[in-house]
């Protein structure tokens, strides 16, 4: 990767543990629970005193990965993308797109957060010991040093995930590989976006060698760690985000070579399958790479359980933007000017498996009931809150929760941050922008890709049993992306992609049903009987802001004003 990004080496930390880290005045917020004070417990010495003391610095670092639920103003990202819209008006998340965001008014405004982050993985990288051999003759000493010994490395992946949070927000960042001195922190420069990708990837290549497959089988068996195989799919997005036209303007052929490479790296581990599964909530999935471990919970549900269901509140509602990009069930593209899919559109079992997996929509069974979103239904309009596209989420629920008063469930829940899905996506994505070929199979750049895009998208495809697509060209290209989309729908890629592909202007009009229930009465010898039907109409629901500034997020007016070597993004 040397001969197209600039790596940049790691710097030997000398940093002040005065605030235990990396006390940026003008990158970090605060710095947690890591601001000393007279308290012994609190201390450097007490924090990494132990195995049981490391572990719980360890799992407090784990805890800055977002659970993907409610990370953007009380909701989910792609709430803010073309995909889905929230329920409620006054939801800040129309920052987005209505065109009030600006460098003093923020959205998403977490430079903070992921320095913060930042800070406390370097402070327990320069702190913790590799051993405590006066607990060598205890039990368990061997497990939990293992776990010690292994507990760097997953940090430094989390310090390279946490860096690329913050790349693919604000391009031009500060690599923040050890801690700084107070004086120095109003003086950092931030590295070029190629810089900052070269590091990334370094880490994950070093930390790669030294992570478990898996942690099945080990004393602790625990789930939601870091892997050989995160850290590897991490630099597979990387390394695509940097190929993709809005980082790769030249349209550098190697950069998409190196991005197929990563992703062939994590295919050919062998570890991850493509199968008949649930792909969210699900810690066993054979496709999970890397997921959010969140404690048992109804907050998802509250959010995002229809109106008219007791203590639902609409939350994240798909678009019929979303719902139109899922396939008919014979692998045709759905049309709405086409009579004949129009007449199902409202019928899942002719439509690819995953929408009803992904959308809740009007005469679908929830909740033993069937949803009602059709205009005067107990799930739709007029009702206050009611979804606005006549959709509501699916995915991500936990069906059986109860939010009736008295009587409320939990369940725990897992976000799935990285799939496996998603790799062998980026690998086809990336291999045919390099060859320009929906069928290439050979050697390039040394390394031999037996596997071809399209059997790549194909094999993603199979996974819900749907047929292949066979276009080429520019029309493969659309098929494969609109794969990404469904395959990935609602779990925060829609958002990135459609910025790193520079098709954020084609986002702007939002879509949705206005559904009607139609009453037919028919007489009987005992009276009447009454049949229902539906008719639809797509309407346009939200016409949005887009400029083309929005492609990166603007950096915070009061941060460059406490560093003016801090570059501004184009346009803000």
């Amino acid at each position: 990767m040397g001969q197209i990004y600039k790596m940049i080496g790691s710097r030997p930390g000398t940093g002040s543990l005065l605030c235990a880290a990396l006390v940026l005045s003008g990158l970090l917020s605060s710095c947690g629970f890591l601001a000393l004070d007279e308290s012994v417990y609190n201390s450097t010495d007490y924090q990494f005193a132990s195995f049981s003391n490391v572990k719980k610095v360890t799992a407090n670092i784990y805890s800055y990965v977002l659970p993907g639920y409610g990370d953007v103003e009380g909701t989910m990202l792609d709430a803010a993308s073309d995909d889905a819209i929230y329920a409620w008006s006054t939801g800040g998340i129309k920052k987005f797109y209505d065109g009030s965001w600006n460098a003093g008014d923020l959205v998403d405004d977490t430079w903070g957060r992921w320095y913060s982050a930042i800070a406390q993985a370097n402070y327990f990288l320069e702190n913790c010991p590799d051993d405590f051999p006066d607990t060598r003759y205890q039990e368990r000493y061997k497990e939990y040093r293992a776990e010690l010994v292994n507990y760097p490395f997953e940090i430094r992946a989390l310090r390279a995930y946490f860096h690329f949070e913050l790349l693919r927000r604000y391009r031009n960042i500060v690599i923040a590989d050890r801690t700084f001195l107070p004086e120095e922190v109003n003086g950092l420069v931030p590295s070029s976006f190629d810089e900052t990708v070269g590091w990334i990837v370094d880490e994950c290549d070093q930390v790669a060698r030294r992570l478990p497959d898996t942690y099945k089988g080990t004393y602790s068996g625990e789930t939601a760690r870091v892997t050989k195989g995160m850290a590897l799919a991490l630099k597979s997005r990387v390394l695509l985000y940097a190929a993709s036209p809005l980082n790769n303007p030249e349209d550098s052929k190697e950069k998409w070579l190196a991005a197929a490479s990563a992703a062939k790296d994590v295919i050919d581990m062998g570890v991850y399958a493509l199968v008949d599964e649930e792909t969210v909530n699900n810690v066993n999935a054979s496709g999970l790479i890397f997921t959010r471990y969140n404690a048992a919970d109804n907050s998802v549900e509250a959010a995002n359980f229809p109106i008219g269901y007791e203590g639902g509140n609409s939350g994240l509602c798909p678009t019929m933007n979303l719902v139109e990009a899922f396939d008919l069930a014979d692998g045709t593209p759905f049309d709405w000017n086409n009579a004949e899919h129009r007449a199902i559109a409202l019928d899942p079992s002719k439509r690819d498996p995953r929408l009803a997996k992904t959308v809740l929509m009007n005469g679908m069974p929830f909740k033993n009931t069937v949803i009602q979103s059709w205009y005067g239904g107990l799930n739709g309009l007029p009702k206050e809150g009611a979804t606005p596209t006549s959709f509501y989420m699916r995915k991500h629920l936990k069906e059986d929760t109860d939010l009736t008063v008295g009587s409320t469930t939990s369940y725990q829940h897992y976000f799935p941050l990285m799939r496996y899905a998603e790799i062998v996506l980026n690998y086809a994505e990336a291999l045919f922008e390099a060859e320009r070929n929906a069928d290439f199979k050979g050697m390039d750049g040394g390394v031999l890709y037996a596997l071809s895009p399209r059997e790549a998208v194909n094999m993603v495809r199979a996974r819900s049993g749907m047929p292949g697509i066979m276009e080429t060209g520019a029309a493969f290209r659309k098929r494969m992306r609109n794969e990404r989309r469904v395959e990935l729908a609602l779990e925060g890629h829609r958002f990135w992609d459609v910025r790193r592909w520079k098709t954020g202007d084609a986002s702007r009009e939002i879509y949705g049903l206005a559904v009607w229930r139609n009453e037919t009465y028919e007489e009987t010898e005992d009276g009447y009987a009454v049949s229902e039907s539906f008719t639809a109409e797509k309407v346009l629901v939200q016409s949005r802001v887009w400029e083309d500034r929005m492609y990166w997020y603007p950096v915070a007016d009061s941060e460059l004003y406490k560093n003016p070597n801090l570059i501004q993004n184009p346009g803000w």
